[in-house]
């Protein structure tokens, strides 16, 4: 951990230009933190009301005419009601962000108290403050500054409190700018550029919100002259109002007026520039040949050297000519004292510099694996966490602070991020239910959200391989227990007290059996296992059991084929019945009666006949 460098800065805040620059990046957010309504200042740059925050409440500063700005008047603080961690949510593209905040205390609450807090930019820690601040600190303010990459579509400028003080924060700027900028490409974007000093030799403090004098990164500059050692004193100012080329062009975009001064001394310069030890620092150091009497290469050539170590020889006609701007930066790694000195010795004439800036490079920390991140705020979500507990921006980094609330961390197996191992939020309050996405907490070892109000059923991706320790005990979660469990090392599940129902996987049950803990009284519906009753033969987990699915399955078979045989066999009948031209057995039977009944009536009306005609013959033709 490493203690801010500031700037003591009397009243003004650093403001986007509102000169036309050829920049190609728009994206930029100013933010009057406690601010209740936008704002116009007197720089016609447009300031937002409050927003982006995760918690806080507002205040104004006790003496609000001892500042020029409203934005320097209000400011946001976390009290611990808020939770130890809170947070600036911003959305912005991929990209690299300057980001610039002030920080002002001025007894806004009465207790006389500065607080101790840190602060963080995507889960790395950049700036800590110590109470007690100094007073023209405490009372006038200061302004930090870096350099930032933002990945995930999201700046995350995080707050943790130290003890019970609250962090506060006063106005917080982001202004996007060329992500080559200060040579990213060779040191790369897994470091972020902390300004412990940027220096305008022989100028006052000047910058956006200072001067009209435009910096298109919104940068200030502050006179070099506090730094500068006593042998170093009587140096000698040289400016210019001529043109300097090579200014403001990509990707730094250093601005004309940075080279329009310089100092110079025949005896050579010095500079002290306070530092944290255990950083390696990034130098830029800027040079313009405006002395007019200098017309050829090898009148003025110096060596710069850090920490008397010899960086460079600079000629700076020869590399450039006059009136052209000229940088060089240079690294100091490991730096072990807290003073890094810088001179620039003569070889021929006298030294000269325009401009010196000093960035800590703040290594990358580890942070949680993104699935993790996404796993944590569902929970946050779905569990309904309260503000309280500070569940805000990285779920366990940066690694100087606490993890979460409620939340254990560690480093994962190839060291390459942090994983959560432990959640204990019993007896929290917490009235929602467990997201599906705690299956993406694959290293999950101990779950405890037992005595509170959730409800809802057990998620199928809950029972993870390394899960040992599950308790939900004293909820309302209903339904039935997920196969899933089964496959987990659990050695105490604590289900009791719930609506659950259904059979008890064995699986789990024989945790009990091998050593473990198993509590799953208090669930009137849960059956199976002793001593719970026994389940219906088709009924298992609220539903029917596989064996009643199958049992139905094959009483819907047999229906189906009977239905088709019975279908077949009308089918079969009625065909022949419609085809077949033979007359059927019955008319065949009917037609044989009938010519029978026919014939023998043929045969009586013959015989009746033939005695009739027999009685005639034998009859006297006269009766007398």
């Amino acid at each position: 951990m490493f203690s801010l460098f500031l700037f003591l800065l009397s009243s003004a805040l650093l403001l986007h230009s509102s000169s036309s620059l050829p920049f190609p990046y728009n994206t930029s957010f100013h933010i009057d933190c406690g601010g209740a309504t936008p704002s116009t200042d007197s720089y016609n740059i447009s300031w937002l009301a409050d927003d982006f925050f995760t918690g806080g409440s507002t205040a104004v500063v006790s003496e609000p005419l001892h500042f020029h700005l409203q934005h320097e008047k209000t400011l946001r603080y976390f009290p611990l009601s808020s939770g130890k961690k809170n947070c600036y949510n911003i959305p912005l593209p991929p990209g690299r962000y300057y980001i610039r905040t002030f920080t002002v205390y001025d007894n806004f609450d009465g207790k006389s108290h500065s607080p101790s807090f840190d602060a963080s930019v995507e889960g790395i820690l950049v700036f800590s403050w110590r109470s007690p601040w100094p007073e023209s600190l405490a009372r006038d303010g200061a302004y930090s500054d870096l350099f930032a990459f933002v990945k995930d579509g999201q700046l995350d400028f995080c707050f943790y409190s130290i003890a019970t003080d609250p962090p506060i924060i006063a106005s917080l700027k982001v202004i996007q700018i060329d992500p080559l900028s200060y040579n990213s490409a060779g040191l790369g974007d897994n470091y972020i550029l902390v300004n412990y000093g940027r220096l305008s030799p022989g100028s006052s403090q000047w910058g956006p919100g200072f001067t009209s004098d435009p910096d298109a990164f919104g940068r200030s500059w502050q006179s070099d002259s506090d730094y500068r050692t006593d042998n170093s004193r009587s140096a000698r100012i040289i400016t210019t109002k001529e043109k300097i080329t090579r200014t403001e062009q990509a990707p730094n975009y250093f601005p004309m007026k940075l080279f329009q001064s310089a100092v110079t001394f025949d005896g050579g310069l010095e500079y002290e520039l306070p530092v944290d030890a255990k950083l390696d620092y990034l130098l830029w150091f800027h040079f313009a040949e405006i002395d007019s009497t200098v017309k050829k290469a090898g009148v003025r050539v110096f060596d710069v050297l850090v920490n008397d170590k010899n960086v460079s020889r600079v000629d700076i006609f020869k590399e450039v000519g006059s009136f052209a701007a000229y940088a060089l930066n240079y690294t100091e790694k490991n730096l072990s004292s807290s003073v890094l000195n810088v001179k620039l010795l003569p070889v021929a004439g006298a030294p000269l510099i325009c401009g010196l800036e000093n960035y800590a490079m703040v290594p990358a920390d580890l942070a949680t694996v993104p699935e993790q991140v996404v796993a944590m705020k569902a929970l946050k979500d779905s569990l309904r966490v309260p503000g309280r507990m500070g569940w805000n921006g990285d779920p366990c980094a940066p690694t100087d602070w606490d993890a979460w609330e409620g939340v254990t961390c560690h480093t994962n197996k190839d060291g390459t991020g942090l994983v959560i191992t432990q959640i204990e939020l019993g007896s929290q309050g917490l009235k929602g239910h467990i997201s599906e996405q705690i299956s993406l907490l694959s290293n999950l070892i101990s779950l405890n959200l037992s005595t509170n109000s959730l409800d809802g059923t057990l998620p199928i991706g809950l029972g993870q391989i390394s899960l040992a320790r599950l308790d939900l005990s004293n909820n309302q979660f209903s339904g039935s227990i997920p196969e899933s469990l089964t496959s987990s090392n659990l050695q105490l599940v604590r289900l009791n007290n719930n609506l659950l129902e259904g059979r008890v996987p064995e699986e789990l049950y024989s945790v009990g059996m091998h050593g473990g803990t198993i509590d799953l009284s208090g669930n009137k519906g849960l059956c199976g296992v002793p001593p719970l009753p026994d389940c219906p033969l088709f009924w298992e987990h609220g539903h029917l059991s596989k064996g009643g699915k199958i049992a139905i399955g094959l009483s819907c078979f047999l229906f189906v084929a009977v239905l088709l045989l019975v279908i077949y066999i009308f089918c079969v009948r009625r065909g022949r019945n419609d085809y077949d031209f033979g007359l059927p057995s019955d008319l065949i039977s009917l037609g044989a009666k009938r010519n029978r009944y026919e014939r023998q009536k043929s045969l009586m009306h013959l015989e009746m006949e033939s005695q009739h005609a027999k009685g005639l013959s034998s009859l006297p033709l006269n009766p007398h």
